[in-house]
């Protein structure tokens, strides 16, 4: 972005970010469904600084034959990301058509319905933890069942009890998490949580995934406290998850976010402007997703950080996939976040956060007025700090990780106040903090 001040340097990415990044997680989805090809991007994650990776289970790419589970496909997968030092999250889904009513293998296929299919659903969730249990800790349940024709926040509920019963019983020590909404609308949460503290199943669970996609993402970012609150309001344990979430690269005719102009560009300040917003908002983020992937009868899905082609080959990273080691080098368990230390003033509607790092000082601010654009200039804002003043101050351009020097003239101090004068502002996140809170390369 253009800012008008001296560069002096770039920011030198954390090699140790993923072992305190437990904030993030980092989406390998459809590999259940060969839409995707592990092996082909598997060597672009450890960069990226995500500990965790989401993975989808696949019961119908599983157990082809009746009561036969073949799990060498997901195995593999499993022990690649292991070598590469990263945890695996494991998502219980889709149907399986060789059962009556089993339901579709893909998205928005609908639970199981028949006896013989639910006992076969079953016995297959069972022998997954039995067979994954002593490398894998964390489980989800069954993805978007809110988008399947038919459902009702019973069917949703009781689902997920009859699934984390048995996760639970075979590994109580399990991280479990809920839901899995493919919305994030308050009514129906609110329906679901309160569904399932009058059910009593509110202890199996560790946390509740919701995903939502809206145009600007700060719109987005916001709901997460709110679902938050209903947690509490139900007195059910446990924290609210952002779970999938990623903008295109280009316009797409499928998918969420579809028929919309983006561009490599906004597609990397939409990715930072979500994901820095849950972190700054208190709420545990996934990046959705490490690589564009072919989702046949449809289209190629551009949310990846990596270009790809129909035959999953990467063609190379794009813009975000930089940008977003930016962020878990700056962003991550060593934040403290600081209330009511700051304000800024400008022309638009802004967000405003700020932070110590081991005992160094920083503040994250962005135009959030409206969607992402293809703009590189910025505007001038200006940063009201109290008590809170920046030692030797710099400012970090986290979509291109450009560092500034910010000159003693557009400082001023009044008191226990401190004014940063004419401050570059725009609809990406910048970042001002005390020269020593990175590595300058």
């Amino acid at each position: 972005m253009e800012t008008n001040l001296a560069k002096i340097g770039k920011l030198k990415h954390d090699p140790e970010a993923a072992k305190h990044g437990s904030c993030w997680m980092l989406g390998c989805e459809t590999l259940d469904r060969d839409f995707a090809d592990f092996k082909k991007y598997k060597d672009y994650i450890p960069a990226l600084g995500i500990p965790l990776i989401r993975l989808q289970a696949g019961w119908a790419k599983t157990e082809k034959t009746k009561g036969v589970y073949d799990f060498s496909w997901l195995d593999s997968i499993v022990s690649d990301a292991a070598k590469l030092g990263l945890k695996c999250l494991l998502e219980t889904d889709y149907g399986n058509p060789i059962y009556e009513g089993g339901g579709g293998w893909d998205l928005g296929a609908g639970f199981p319905t028949s006896e013989e299919a639910l006992a076969a659903w079953d016995a297959w969730v069972e022998n997954l933890v039995l067979h994954f249990m002593d490398r894998v800790d964390e489980w989800a349940m069954w993805n978007e069942p809110d988008i399947s024709k038919g459902y009702t926040i019973d069917s949703v509920v009781d689902f997920n009890i009859r699934t984390a019963k048995i996760i639970r019983r075979l590994a109580p020590n399990a991280k479990i998490a809920g839901l899995s909404l493919a919305r994030s609308d308050a009514w129906l949460f609110d329906g679901c949580i309160g569904n399932l503290a009058v059910k009593g199943g509110g202890e199996l669970f560790d946390s509740f995934i919701y995903h939502g996609y809206k145009y600007n993402p700060d719109d987005a970012s916001e709901v997460g406290p709110k679902l938050q609150a209903i947690l509490k309001k139900y007195g059910v344990r446990g924290v609210v998850r952002q779970g999938e979430n990623g903008c295109p690269s280009e316009e797409t005719q499928f998918f969420a976010l579809r028929k919309y102009p983006w561009s490599e560009l906004s597609q990397a300040k939409w990715d930072l402007r979500r994901f820095i917003g849950d972190f700054c908002l208190g709420v545990p983020s996934s990046v959705f997703t490490i690589c564009d992937f072919n989702h046949l009868g449809r289209q190629i899905n551009r949310k990846g950080l990596l270009m790809a082609d129909e035959q999953h080959n990467v063609l190379r990273p794009k813009l975000v996939y930089g940008a977003i080691q930016n962020m878990t080098t700056l962003f991550n368990d060593l934040l403290e976040p600081v209330y009511g230390a700051g304000a800024i003033r400008y022309k638009n509607r802004c967000q405003f956060f700020t932070f110590t790092r081991l005992g160094k000082k920083m503040a994250a601010f962005w135009d959030r007025s409206g969607v992402p654009n293809d703009e590189t200039g910025t505007g001038k804002a200006d940063i009201i700090m109290r008590n809170f003043a920046f030692q030797e101050p710099i400012l970090i351009d986290v979509l291109s990780g450009d560092i500034y020097e910010i000159p003693r003239e557009r400082i001023t101090e009044l008191g226990d106040i401190t004014l940063y004068l004419d401050m570059p502002c725009a609809d990406t996140p910048f970042v001002m903090a005390d020269r020593g809170v990175v590595e300058i390369g």
